[in-house]
């Protein structure tokens, strides 16, 4: 858990990249123009030469939508084609793996799916290799390419028409293509209407041939190419070609040709160059103003990072001047006098679990001899550090320990669990030194951590729960089980009581609340 700032910047941003297609659009009320005969079913092949699930027999065009949180919509779109060689979409790679990268950069994203080549076996691609070696390969593919090219055409049109309903800018609908979805898209920059025109294009190592192009026209969109110099399919000349075009006739084009790359690099990771297209073709979209949000009040993705940025930086600064934090809460401890009746006091001692319960639920501290020392992001280290300063001087009757999960996370480095408990146990011999009573809460449950993708903390934390309750139960110590309570089948905390999958909502907390009330009330019984 991260100082609260950079956490919940952070958990925006993941809350993001996890989202999937939301819904499909068919583009046809019926059986689409000059296809009205196909009656092959669609289907998707995953097991193939080309190692990536591919779409084939499209007879019913449709988009898949996809949309970006609210929070960073810019209010641009971008249609996406992928790729196939006419016989197949490249559904991923160059589909949905872009949909998705677009959407954490604010961008909504319409992927493709047109009508293609009839496949005659479940190998499509097998098919498609086999076709391309054949010299008149061209001249079969020139049959579907008008359809391809025509529900493209309405695939901007239908984004356009429900811009609203989008919360898009139909100002702001623009189109990209791989290879044979390439085609699609830089034919949508010819012969275009008012309502299918693109705002921007962006054709990716395009399969494009002087016989597709007519006349540029006067307002012709900007163009985005990018393409590899060793395409294997020998492309990357349509690109340099289309790209000149654009440029001699006074239109704005940018050009990425990479050295290495081949064709279909698509989001494919190849340790080149290619990776970052992607952001490139970001960079471009900034550049053009794409990526200014139209809502006045909405904050850019780019904002975004640099304000995550600016609250790293702000926190590293503490991180080293402060490392255990004790000043957070010097100037509350200050006011807190002797003189106060302490008999029933109370210090909740912990993390971003307890930093953020009192402005979740204030209605469960106002009035009461309850004092919150919990600090977002902190190991069971730093808060042993701190406990003479937060506790021990405060002299509470009752001291709430809630720690541990920031140590399995590793925000300070990797540990082992028998110094996470050992670091339990020495806060707890301490407050009893002080003849402060203890309740030590078991660690809230946790499948995932959104800041640390990758931990699988499950098991750690069942383990050092059990180690905290054999700890308690020898040593005459109050045991709060928050654990059995709220944890579901997967043993992590159920979406019901948490937003992220760690930290407690307002239903997790109240399901809290008697818990630890009922924990306190037993330590002030014991002797």
């Amino acid at each position: 858990m991260k100082p609260i700032k950079l956490t919940l910047m952070l958990l925006a941003f993941f809350a993001v990249s996890v989202k999937a297609q939301q819904k499909v659009i068919q583009l046809y009320p019926g059986a689409a123009p000059g296809s009205e005969n196909w009656n092959w079913t669609e289907g998707e092949s995953e097991n193939n030469a080309f190692n990536t699930k591919v779409i084939y027999n499209v007879v019913h065009p449709s988009l898949g939508v996809f949309l970006p949180d609210a929070s960073i919509a810019t209010g641009t779109a971008v249609i996406i084609c992928p790729g196939g060689g006419f016989h197949t979409l490249s559904i991923n790679s160059e589909g949905n793996d872009e949909a998705k990268w677009l959407n954490q950069h604010g961008v909504a994203a319409f992927v493709l799916k047109y009508r293609v080549v009839h496949s005659l076996t479940n190998d499509p691609v097998g098919e498609l290799v086999a076709q391309m070696a054949k010299k008149d390969f061209e001249q079969q593919v020139s049959k579907v390419i008008p359809l391809g090219i025509a529900d493209a055409r309405l695939a901007i049109t239908y984004v356009r028409e429900h811009a609203a309903e989008y919360n898009l800018s139909p100002s702001r609908i623009g189109i990209m293509g791989f290879s044979a979805g390439g085609t699609l898209a830089a034919a949508s920059a010819f012969n275009y209407t008012p309502a299918n025109k693109p705002d921007f294009v962006a054709p990716v190592y395009p399969y494009f041939p002087p016989a597709l192009q007519s006349a540029i026209p006067a307002d012709a969109p900007p163009m985005f190419i990018t393409a590899a110099t060793d395409d294997n399919l020998g492309l990357a000349p349509h690109s340099v070609n289309l790209y000149t075009k654009w440029i001699d006739s006074k239109h704005s084009a940018e050009l990425h040709m990479y050295a290495k790359g081949g064709h279909g690099f698509g989001m494919r990771k190849q340790d080149l160059p290619t990776d970052n297209w992607i952001e490139r073709f970001n960079d471009w979209l900034g550049l053009k103003g794409f990526l200014n949000p139209i809502d006045p009040k909405a904050v850019s993705p780019h904002e975004k990072e640099q304000q995550a940025e600016n609250n790293r930086k702000k926190y590293d600064e503490a991180f080293h001047k402060d490392w255990a934090n004790i000043k957070r809460y010097d100037a509350d401890n200050s006011k807190i006098t002797a003189a106060a009746d302490k008999s029933k006091s109370v210090v909740y001692m912990g993390d971003s679990i307890t930093d953020f319960w009192i402005n979740a639920d204030p209605s469960f501290w106002n009035g009461k001899p309850y004092y919150n020392r919990g600090i977002s992001g902190q190991t069971t280290t730093q808060m042993l550090v701190r406990f003479r300063d937060d506790v021990i001087n405060l002299k509470p009757s009752v001291v709430v320990i809630l720690a541990g999960i920031n140590d399995i996370a590793e925000n300070n480095g990797p540990i082992k669990l028998e110094d996470v408990f050992g670091n339990i146990q020495s806060m707890a011999l301490l407050a009893k030194a002080a003849g402060i009573k203890v309740v030590l809460s078991s660690v809230l449950p946790a499948v995932a951590f959104p800041w640390r993708p990758g931990m699988e903390p499950a098991l750690k934390v069942e383990r050092l729960n059990a180690m905290i309750k054999d700890y308690a139960n020898k040593n005459h110590i109050v045991y709060l089980d928050y654990f059995s309570t709220m944890a579901d089948e997967q043993k992590g905390i159920p979406k019901a009581l948490s937003g992220d999958g760690v930290h407690p909502n307002l239903a997790g907390y109240k399901v809290m609340e008697p818990l630890a009330e009922k924990a306190i009330a037993e330590a002030l019984k014991r002797k």
